[in-house]
């Protein structure tokens, strides 16, 4: 065999047994403790691991450096502490670097305290999971201890409803032959039962507490590895070696059930246990629009950079030409050179221009996501009253990833479906039962154990029982209750079956309520009350069910003496071994077309009479049989092919797997929406095959890819990659060479095992299976092992991209993180995973977003979630509501936070033209801090959290809407490329109407000053902004006429403020712009404006302020000057200039852009009309075996257990000491109801 590498699960081609290192000695802490191997440099930690777990990120100590280092990941606070450090030079400085810290502090502060919060609640939940009570053997006794006083090595006492603390050899049990039942709902999801068994020397050696604690086994077995379905070792003990698989062995998180007390030995505990090693790491979620954040800011830097450079440079020729020009002047310039002069511009325009990235954006779009998140947890319609759940974003910074979401990756049990099988409707002899409900206490008389609510009934059939003159019927119903491996348990007068398969307990239970109820077994008899008469038949044989018989048979002799052979199986196994086909026959199979339109799960239930000497003669050779040592199961199989046969049809029955309310309708709606599901299950093939066709993810006529299929499409890729030397061969292209029907008319769904996938993905053993023609290929062309992976994986996502349907089975947690991360590796697509289970935890810290849903498997994957729902259908609203609408208000947001920046703010480069270069600001000092606080961002901060372009009713109605987020529409390269230039028109416009205005003309009394034309300039721009938010915002509110107006308000008021006389003679320093903004009055008295005034004479050279002494006092506002009336018009005409534009692009949209939206929406909606979504499907069914399975989650059935005996409890109890398996003195824990309750 080959070697297997037990840490990462990769095959090697050695023809040599694998070296087991991992060493449990039972009751022997001291070795354990003794082992240390290396994780870091020289750092060395203990090999052998507690069982204490930490899933926190953060400590008391780690807290800020890690939480600062990843918050320095974004480009955009590095860029921040570059500006704050080039402040700290007075001789560049434009404000002091602690008004630029505080921002930066509070920004990196609300995000420290949001990563604390959710660090908190994972603290809490270790604390929770690490201080569970349970029962180690400390000496001689059990001692009650906590889980993580747990250590490899240990024997743990476990007790009925207990979960398991670490992975556990099972040494023995309370029940028969040390059988133990566990479930494995946090594992894998599935709710049925499952049973380990001990080994039969530690079970009948093991049988008391002393004995336990003389207990010196040595185990010797694989390291931890994450391959949850597999376990080898061995058991050394007495001089004895003796084989370990995975049915010895307990899982931490599975539940101890129906079994009162069972003892394991700890092999791994901790983060070494197979669950724990699937879990995967907390990963830090950055959004798409995040990212291209980070790369903006690195752009808009380096352009910064470049015309910061290029007006040094410029300044640094003007102060030459200057100096040569007016030589008077050198003594100002005595300690300068040009050189050093452009020098320090450089620096000055960078500080100038650096709030082009304004801090404040950041801030406010924490308070976006914030706000938004809350729409989302104040939602009733994703309100779950039944269990009064509400939704939860327990992430506040992946709101608008929710509206780019091209892939969801679901788990099947818990999360599409509730994992209740429910009897609805059945076949019987020609006729079809099944249209009424039953209701309770409408039962028959006769069986009080009926206690329980059947979801099926139909009063034709509980008369027909009733008189019981139908021998088919008596049969059928008779079938139900004795063929089947449920087990009987009575708890006073209640009856509690133990299933190992939900379809088995719904056929029982629907049995037990029209009459015929299964009530105690033995290793070879079974007792049911037929109408409240006791009978007991005689099991002469138990033909067991496994995945390719697809059927389980009983052989029995009645009370009369007559031996009757009972099967039930999938339709196309029965109906091709039936006697013959009449009438009867025909209808049931147009019925089983019916039920399975229905998306119902069938099987077909037949029966024949069998002679004593074909009985004995078939019998012997079964024994015969039976004990080979070589080809047993095949022989044992042709026996059974050989009994089979000659059926009698009774009937069929159809169960429905319920589905969580909505599962359809939201497929179907995410579809439309162009938003691929991808179904992964760790349950078999057939299951997840008859859930796929119920909530109408696989329909009739999709074409089924399974392994044959995807072996042949991968093979010629490699062939086509590798002969061809190109590259980009598409699997659908070889796919369509093979079927030239399937190209472009056939919907393709691909079916996958977790086996088939792990060849593909880690060996690409599915290609050197089939006639070694990889390693071949692989000679003719040098390619590396890693790329020729590469290659594998590629080929697999682009089939699996191509088809309309993915659905993988049997696979383990972290292969359902590894094709996430393939799917997000190779196509760059926003992924979703949701799942409610432990199972699922790794898939959702994988994706891109993460949703728990709040089930019955616990709260594993709604801690580890970004967003909690109740229900699967939530996801329809949550995405195609509050996902498109977060995506269209962040952009929107973004789009404008830009245009108004650059189009208030690049004035300043238009200003270095006419001012030398010199870095000199236009704008005052408080227009600048306050713009972008107070001035411009309430409107856009109520675009941000209440835009909407149309109703939550119409996203729903139209999901094609939500392909724009899906192709970044509204927030790329191209539509910043056009707010960059939007903006920069604006202030173009802006400043060279007011500059045009300003100008001195020879003869006009008019002088321009420096304060009136940058209050003139700053007023244009900032209305012009204004105008355009108005303009854009398609979902009026009183509050965001409330934020327009308190804008303007706040501009009038701070301006009046900031800019008054008054203020000037308190702080001349600090305000230095007296009236103005007055000069924009014409109401405004003429002395008003005598005050010290900076001139600069616009057509002369530009010498301004650092290179021309301020003027005295000067009156210049007699009451004949005619520039006050001027200049609200030239604000005016900048205003008009600045919108006419964007008004002639709004009509346009108006008339032609989103008209056509909503008409082509409206015509496709008209053309192609959905199908109502109903468990109905329109085709019938092509193929039989897709409709017909049982719900095992395992290869085959209990029917060895029973035969055998083993799960079966005797009249006389093995000789055990009752203190050991029934301890008396224990607190009980929480008790459940079984789960057949």
């Amino acid at each position: 065999m080959a070697e297997q590498d037990p840490a990462s699960g990769c095959l090697h081609g050695k023809k040599q047994l694998p070296a087991f290192t991992w060493e449990v000695r039972a009751n022997d802490r001291n070795y354990h403790m003794q082992f240390k191997k290396k994780f870091a440099f020289c750092l060395t930690k203990k090999k052998y691991a507690g069982n204490a777990i930490k899933t926190a990120k953060y400590n008391i100590f780690t807290f800020l450096p890690l939480n600062l280092y990843e918050q320095f990941h974004r480009m955009a606070n590095v860029y921040f502490v570059f500006v704050i450090l080039l402040q700290t030079f007075p001789e560049i400085s434009t404000l002091p670097w602690y008004t630029l810290l505080f921002p930066l502090s509070c920004l990196l502060t609300i995000r420290g305290l949001r990563d604390l919060i959710d660090d908190i609640g994972r603290h809490q939940s270790d604390r929770n999971i690490n201080s569970r009570p349970c029962e180690i053997l400390s000496g001689k006794s059990f001692r009650w201890q906590k889980w993580r006083d747990i250590c490899v090595g240990d024997i743990v006492r476990l007790r009925k409803e207990s979960f398991v603390p670490a992975d556990m050899l099972l040494l023995c049990s309370s029940e028969p032959s040390s059988l133990c039942y566990v479930e494995t709902a946090d594992i894998d999801g599935e709710t049925n039962l499952k049973f380990r068994q001990a080994l039969l020397v530690t079970h009948q050696e093991l049988v008391s507490e002393e004995s336990m604690a003389a207990f010196d086994g040595r185990v010797i077995c694989e390291e931890p590895n994450s391959r949850m379905h597999s376990f080898t070792g061995t058991l050394e003990w007495r001089g004895e070696t003796y084989s370990l698989d995975s049915e010895r062995i307990l899982l931490r998180g599975c539940k101890l059930r129906n079994t009162d007390v069972c003892y394991g030995l700890v092999i791994y505990a901790g983060f070494d246990s197979k669950i724990m090693r699937n879990c995967g790491k907390i990963k830090r979620k950055k959004t798409k629009l995040d990212r291209m954040m980070d790369r903006l800011v690195i752009i808009i830097f380096l352009v910064l950079l470049v015309t910061s450079l290029c007006l040094a440079v410029a300044s640094g020729f003007w102060a030459r030409m200057f100096q040569e020009k007016h030589s008077y002047l050198s003594a100002l310039y005595k300690h300068t050179t040009p050189a050093q002069q452009a020098f320090f511009n450089f620096w000055g325009f960078t500080i100038l221009l650096s709030v082009i990235i304004p801090m404040s954006m950041y801030i406010t779009f924490e308070f976006i996501y914030l706000v938004n998140s809350f729409f989302i947890n104040w939602d009733l319609e994703m309100y779950y009253a039944v269990k009064d759940i509400p939704a939860k974003a327990r992430s506040t910074s992946l709101n608008d990833q929710l509206g780019q979401i091209e892939y969801i990756f679901s788990d099947k049990t818990g999360t599409l479906t509730q994992n209740v099988m429910s009897f609805k409707k059945c076949c019987i002899n020609g006729t079809i039962y099944g249209n009424f409900w039953w209701t309770q206490g409408s039962g028959l008389t006769w069986s009080h154990h009926g206690e329980k609510k059947l979801d099926f009934c139909d009063v034709t059939l509980l008369e027909a029982a009733r008189r019981d003159s139908d021998p088919v019927l008596r049969e059928f119903l008779r079938l139900l209750a004795l063929c089947h491996t449920v087990m009987v348990e009575e708890k006073g007068d209640q009856l509690v079956y133990q299933a190992a398969s939900p379809d088995e307990e719904a056929l029982v239970l629907a049995a037990r309520n029209l009459g015929y109820v299964f009530l105690a077994r033995t290793q070879d008899t079974i007792t049911i009350s037929e109408l409240g008469v006791k009978r007991t038949y005689k099991v002469l044989a138990m033909l067991d069910f496994n995945s390719d018989r697809k059927r389980m048979s009983v052989l029995v002799r009645d009370p009369q003496g007559t031996i009757r052979l009972y099967t039930k199986g999938a339709d196309t196994v029965i109906l091709e071994r039936l006697q013959r086909r009449g009438p009867n026959e025909t209808f049931t199979e147009m019925a089983l077309d019916r039920f399975a339109e229905e998306t119902l799960r069938t099987l077909c239930l037949a029966s024949k009479e069998v002679s004593e000497v074909e009985y004995s003669v078939w019998s012997r050779r079964h024994h015969e049989a039976s004990v080979l040592l070589q080809d047993r199961v095949q022989e044992l199989d042709k026996l059974y092919e050989e009994m089979e046969q000659n059926l009698q049809l009774l009937g069929a029955t159809a169960i429905e797997d319920k589905l969580q309310d909505g599962v359809p309708e939201t497929i179907q709606l995410l579809k439309l929406g162009n938003i691929k599901v991808w179904v992964l299950t760790g349950d078999k093939q057939e299951t997840a095959m008859n859930i796929g066709y119920a909530c109408k993810l696989l329909t009739d006529d999709m074409e089924i890819l399974e392994e044959k299929e995807i072996s042949e499409i991968l093979k010629a890729y490699w062939v086509s990659n590798n002969l061809s030397g190109s590259g980009e061969a598409l699997c659908s292209g070889h796919l369509s060479q093979q079927r030239p029907e399937a190209s472009h008319h056939k919907k393709r769904a691909l079916i996958i095992s977790g086996d088939f996938l792990d060849k593909i993905l880690h060996t690409g053993e599915v290609l050197k299976e089939k006639g070694r023609l990889w390693r071949r290929l692989a000679c003719c062309r040098a390619i590396g092992s890693q790329e020729q992976g590469s290659l594998v994986e590629k080929a697999f996502v682009d089939l699996a991209t191509s088809c309309q349907a993915v659905i993988c089975c049997r696979v383990t947690p972290k292969q359902k993180a590894l094709i996430v991360q393939l799917v997000k590796k190779h196509k760059k697509a926003i992924t979703l995973a949701i799942g409610d289970g432990a199972n699922d935890v790794n898939m959702i810290k994988t994706a891109d977003i993460g949703v728990g849903i709040s089930g019955l498997e616990g709260m594993q994957a709604v801690q580890c979630s970004d967003y909690a729902l109740a229900q699967f259908s939530y996801l329809q609203r949550l995405l195609l509501v509050h996902g498109r609408w977060a995506y269209l208000r962040i952009c929107k947001f973004l789009s404008y936070f830009f245009y108004k920046t650059f189009a208030g703010l690049m004035a300043q480069i238009w200003f270095a033209f006419h001012s030398g270069f010199t870095a000199q600001p236009l704008y005052e000092g408080w227009f600048l801090a306050l713009y972008n606080i107070f001035y411009t961002a309430y409107p856009v901060l109520s675009m941000g959290i209440l835009e909407q372009d149309v109703s939550a009713k119409k996203s729903l109605e139209f999901p094609e809407l939500y392909v724009i987020g899906q192709k970044d529409e509204l927030f790329n390269y191209r539509v910043f490329g056009a707010t960059l230039l939007h903006g920069v028109s604006t202030s173009l416009a802006s400043f060279y109407i007011a500059l045009w205005a300003f100008e001195d003309r020879v003869g006009s009394k008019a002088v321009g000053d420096y304060e009136s034309f940058a209050v003139t300039v700053a007023t244009s721009g900032l209305l012009s902004v204004l105008v355009e938010i108005i303009l854009d915002t398609k979902f009026w509110t009183a509050l965001s006429f409330l934020m327009v107006t308190a804008s303007l308000l706040l501009f009038c008021l701070f301006s009046f403020l900031t800019q008054s006389i008054d203020a000037f003679r308190i702080a001349p320093a600090v305000f230095h712009f007296p009236g103005a903004i007055s000069s924009l009055d014409p109401s405004t008295p003429s002395w008003v404006g005598a005050v010290p005034r900076q001139l600069f004479p616009l057509s002369s050279p530009p010498s301004l302020l650092k290179h021309h002494p301020p003027t005295s006092c000067v009156d210049r506002c007699q009451p004949e000057c005619p520039d006050r009336p001027l200049r609200p018009l030239v604000v005016l005409l900048s205003l008009v200039v600045n919108t006419i534009p964007s008004l002639t692009v709004h009509l346009y949209r108006t008339i032609a852009g989103k008209t056509t939206i909503q008409q082509k929406i409206r015509l496709k909606a008209k053309r192609e009309p959905e199908p109502s979504v109903e468990l109905r499907a329109h085709v019938p069914r092509g193929s039989f075996h897709r409709r017909s399975s049982y719900a095992f989650s395992h290869q085959e059935g209990y029917a060895g257990l029973i035969t055998r005996g083993d799960s079966l409890r005797a009249g006389a109890t093995r000789h055990t000491a009752p203190g050991l398996l029934h301890p008396e003195t224990t607190p009980a824990l929480s008790s459940f109801p079984s789960p057949s309750a």
